[in-house]
């Protein structure tokens, strides 16, 4: 298959969203991570392929769709099922497995019992701890809602202090994203959080 492009990630959305409803929430969601990463992108130094940084955006949760009440957890694994079977490239496959939190280790899986393959999930890439970075910043909670990094760090705690330290070196390495014009622009909640460094 040559590269996706927006348009033909859309169809893929619609092709197995289960509902316009959460068509709707998984699409927005996407959209919205996507518009977080490649912000975040234009202001790192290092060479990032915005391409590749859009389209695994968009593509990284559409396991969603499978989940059928099932572990959340499994959405990700899911998703890269999906990719792979429409004959995406490993490349973009992988946005879809290795975002979930700040990163699953095969010792997470088997420590927590978790129901998916045993193996590491872990961003490599730039394009794809970008897109990983980004995608917490917005929530698909009921109702939908932007996280600042201290929020979300908040919520890292109960995983331990090893992970919220993986947050907190995306967040050096990436900055925090401007999330006011987002915000105003969807109508979904901001969650701050009060700092938990220093």
């Amino acid at each position: 298959m040559t590269a996706p492009t927006v348009r033909s990630v859309r169809a893929l959305h619609e092709k197995y969203a289960p509902s316009t409803e959460a068509l709707d929430l998984v699409l927005t969601h996407c959209e919205i991570v996507s518009r977080i990463a490649l912000a975040l992108a234009a202001r790192t130094a290092q060479p990032v392929d915005t391409e590749l940084v859009e389209i695994g955006a968009l593509l990284h949760d559409i396991g969603v769709y499978r989940l059928d009440g099932g572990a959340y957890i499994r959405h990700g694994v899911l998703g890269h099922e999906i990719l792979r079977a429409e004959g995406l490239p490993e490349s973009y496959c992988r946005f879809a497995s290795c975002h979930t939190g700040v990163g699953l280790t095969r010792q997470d899986i088997e420590d927590q019992a978790l129901p998916i393959p045993a193996c590491d999930y872990l961003a490599g890439t730039a394009e794809e701890r970008l897109v990983m970075y980004a995608d917490k910043f917005h929530s698909k909670s009921t109702p939908p809602r932007f996280l600042d990094a201290a929020a979300y760090a908040q919520r890292l705690t109960v995983f331990g202090p090893d992970k919220v330290a993986v947050f907190d070196a995306m967040v050096t390495e990436f900055g925090e994203p401007d999330l006011a014009p987002l915000v105003a622009e969807y109508g979904h909640a901001w969650q701050q959080g009060a700092a938990l460094r220093g």
